[in-house]
């Protein structure tokens, strides 16, 4: 027995070592125009050198009136404006450099600023989530934590894949070898194969039924023989409460059980049958409380009353809860087949307005849940 996205932008590469004149340009090569002066070429303002006798001009040479008369017919350039200009050139070209770099320095800090910011030019004012689901403190420190924190609506406990996690007390439920999760759309259910180790166990007795409790839980059956228990409680020589499917009289039908002798003799046990309801292949809501004030237990189908039935009590038996089985004269049988989900356990026996809250997923606030597993 088993207890149970933008790249950044690189720099601008430098020439190639011997290349000269660099951005691209071969060396001793500038383009004209945008202020640079073009290749050198001969200056047109500059006097041929004077040429001697037996150069070229015969042996007499024009008076020196003559000779004033042609240098002068010639204007001279301004000497001091060409080197004015020229260093305003350099000065330009110099400016214009300085101010290319500058720009290539821009452009590589704005990409890598747009790449660590994820490429968004919008701001961001959530608070970061932290892995543990609040809120971190952010850097302005303007804003405070939420001092809620979100829900865990997992199905299982944190690290234990097979334990079932109590979503309103501290009991997990342990899977056995042959029972399963499955997702379904925003839900799981825990299914059984109708075989021997297809079970789930608590770590503990889930109510005191010596004590007014309920017991509740959505259904799908798959067979439609024999005894396939839901929900019970104990593993000792019979079960305190069952609650699930049999054949009663012939009749397939939906049925609450509880045990009032301490040997687990047929002849003390009570039971509310409902076996005018579907009870194959259907999702129901079945429901079992116990009155203990008013020795009653009742059968709820969905949000309808299937019967009552008088009671002197309940066995106290020894055990665990346990989904998919039950405990009959010391061997365990009843075996579920099909899925669960939605298994809730009260300290109160629910009213009918309460059951029928159930029935749309929604807890009476008056109703003291102790247990829920699979919400």
């Amino acid at each position: 027995m088993t207890d149970g996205t933008d790249h950044p932008h690189g720099p601008q590469p430098d020439p190639a070592s011997g290349s000269g004149g660099g951005y691209g340009y071969p060396p001793g090569r500038i383009p004209d125009g945008y202020g640079y002066p073009g290749p050198a070429q001969p200056n047109p303002y500059q006097p041929e050198p004077a040429q001697g006798p037996g150069q070229g001009f015969g042996p007499l040479q024009p008076p020196p009136q003559q000779q004033a008369e042609a240098f002068s017919s010639t204007p001279q350039p301004d000497w001091q404006a060409l080197a004015d200009r020229t260093e305003a050139l350099q000065r330009k070209r110099r400016t214009l450099k300085v101010g290319i770099g500058a720009l290539v320095v821009v452009v590589v800090a704005a990409g890598a600023g747009f790449f660590v910011l994820g490429g968004s030019d919008e701001p961001d004012d959530k608070p970061v989530v932290a892995t543990s689901g609040s809120p971190s403190p952010s850097g302005s420190g303007e804003q405070s934590a939420d001092p809620k924190a979100p829900e865990d609506d997992s199905p299982t406990v944190e690290g234990e894949p097979n334990l079932l996690r109590d979503r309103t007390g501290r009991m997990g439920i342990a899977l056995g070898p042959g029972a399963s999760l499955g997702e379904l759309a925003k839900r799981t259910e825990v299914r059984f194969k109708g075989t021997a180790e297809s079970y789930a166990q608590g770590a503990e007795a889930a109510v005191d039924v010596t004590k007014s409790f309920t017991v509740s839980t959505r259904a799908y059956n798959v067979s439609e023989t024999g005894s396939r228990m839901a929900v019970s409680q104990g593993d000792g020589v019979s079960y305190s409460f069952e609650l699930g499917f049999e054949v009663v009289n012939g009749k397939k039908a939906w049925v609450f059980r509880v045990q009032t002798g301490d040997k687990g003799q047929a002849a003390t046990a009570q039971q509310v049958v409902a076996d005018n309801v579907d009870t194959v292949r259907n999702w129901v809501l079945l429901t079992g409380t116990y009155d203990a004030e008013k020795k009653t237990i009742a059968l709820w189908v969905d949000d309808k009353l299937a019967g009552q039935a008088p009671v002197s009590g309940v066995w106290a038996g020894p055990g665990p809860l346990q989904l998919g089985r039950a405990r009959h004269h010391g061997i365990w049988s009843a075996a579920w087949d099909g899925p669960l989900d939605h298994v809730r356990v009260f300290d109160t026996a629910l009213t009918q307005e309460a059951v029928t809250g159930l029935k749309n997923n929604k807890v009476d606030k008056k109703s003291k849940q102790t247990h829920s597993w699979l919400i």
